[in-house]
C-alpha cells in the first residue's frame, strides 16, 4: 500500500522514510495537496526492519518447536479415520 506524505513531513523524517522504503514501503510526496514525487524501493527484494527481522526470527523458532495440541502423533490415515 502506498503511503502519502507532505513534502515537509518527508523532509523532517527523511531517514525514517528511507528505512521504510528499504523495507518495501512506497510513498507519494505531496506539496499543497498535489502529488509531486514518488519514493519507492529500487530493488524488488524486501529488506526487513530490525523489528520485523526480530519478529520473523521469533516466528520461525516457534514454528520449528511446534505447538503441543495434546493429540499425540498424527498421520494422514489417522486423520481420515475420524
Amino acid at each position: 500500500m502506498t503511503k502519502t506524505l507532505t513534502l515537509r513531513d518527508a523532509n523532517q523524517s527523511f531517514a525514517r522514510c528511507i528505512r521504510e522504503v528499504e523495507a518495501g514501503e512506497d510513498f507519494v510526496i505531496t506539496r499543497n495537496g498535489t502529488p509531486v514525487a514518488r519514493l519507492s524501493p529500487v530493488n524488488t527484494r524486501r529488506l526487513l526492519t530490525p523489528v520485523q527481522q526480530a519478529a520473523w526470527e521469533r516466528t520461525r523458532a516457534r514454528m520449528e518447536k511446534g505447538w503441543d495440541i495434546g493429540a499425540g502423533p498424527l498421520d494422514r490415515d489417522a486423520l481420515h479415520e475420524r
